[in-house]
């Protein structure tokens, strides 16, 4: 008789937390927190003392010698020299990430998007953009807009949530399966603005309906260590804020793709969704979102989670760089 290949093994809510904010916490162990930093540099700019990202070594190394930054093997730091001004930064960056896309050094760069993403200070003072692409090798924090779309059996109560699949061709976590309505925030675009137009091109949805139902459920905050999964090198830092928002809809209100980024949805029981993450299916951080909206809807409780305090407070990670 042929032998099954064996089965992955299923993964707990814990183990999808473990996967997206991977980075290490100095409060559970502060040695390996330590070990884990000292083999970075911290990203800054002239005159701050503050950590913008942390950068690997590999990419610190091909900015050495160039005019407007200085890297530094004592304090292990790579500091943005020129500029006075957010547009004067901005300029150096895009200048820094155009050279280092023409010459192909890192391969994330490839899918280049023509998309700014801010960075900003402490005070939420924009400190300068950079391409979307790049961001992951400076490793500074970035923030996009996440929304859960759900439809309620008015009888029964019961949730069943709208979930797409990504377009199997996507560069980045390709096929996975997604939340109703997910994208980034760039330079200048006001979050729920970003909210409104994500949710016309890649599910269809009324602007009217969106603005009038969807509803803020504050934000999900984590560091990812990028994998193979995410296009382009891997070991890069990604720590990112993503706002939340739910909007319940009627049954007869379909999401249908928009653009070329998702395949198709689904409309899923709780529990198809479930078993789903349980296998790995959904990209990690729109696990995480899923996980914060059973807790916010009282899918998932203390009695039924045996890490329900760990997971609410991994889902709300304290990040140790400015955030807006």
């Amino acid at each position: 008789m042929e032998e099954l290949p064996p089965q992955p093994a299923m993964k707990s809510n814990l183990d999808l937390i473990n996967e997206c904010d991977a980075f290490p916490y100095y409060q559970t162990d502060s040695e390996v927190y330590l070990q884990h930093i000292s083999t970075y540099y911290h990203f800054q700019i002239a005159n701050s003392s503050s950590t913008l990202g942390y950068v690997l070594p590999s990419v610190a190394e091909v900015l050495r010698g160039l005019s407007s930054w200085t890297l530094d093997d004592d304090t292990r730091t790579l500091t943005l020299n020129g500029g006075s001004t957010a547009e004067e930064r901005s300029a150096i960056i895009a200048a820094t990430c155009e050279a280092m896309r023409k010459t192909d050094h890192f391969r994330v760069l490839r899918g280049w998007r023509n998309e700014l993403y801010p960075v900003y200070a402490a005070g939420g003072e924009l400190l300068f953009s950079i391409e979307r692409a790049a961001s992951s090798l400076f490793g500074i924090v970035t923030y996009g807009v996440h929304m859960t779309a759900f439809v309620r059996d008015k009888e029964a109560g019961a949730l069943k949530i709208w979930v797409p699949r990504r377009a199997r061709n996507k560069q980045t976590y390709g096929g996975m399966l997604d939340n109703t309505v997910a994208g980034g925030i760039s330079t200048g675009e006001a979050t729920f603005e970003s909210l409104v137009r994500e949710a016309a091109e890649e599910a269809s949805l009324p602007e009217e309906l969106v603005r009038r139902e969807a509803r803020a459920c504050g934000c999900v905050t984590y560091f990812y260590i990028r994998d193979a999964r995410a296009g382009g090198e891997t070991g890069l830092l990604q720590p990112e804020c993503e706002y939340i928002y739910d909007l319940e809809l009627d049954e007869d209100v379909v999401p249908r793709p928009g653009d070329s980024e998702v395949e198709e949805f689904y409309l899923w029981t709780v529990q198809e969704v479930q078993e789903a993450m349980a296998r790995g299916e959904f990209k990690p951080n729109c696990a995480m979102v899923l996980l914060d909206f059973f807790m916010r809807h009282g899918i998932l409780t203390c009695e039924n989670e045996k890490d329900y305090v760990e997971i609410v407070a991994r889902l709300h990670r304290r990040l140790e760089f400015p955030t807006h």
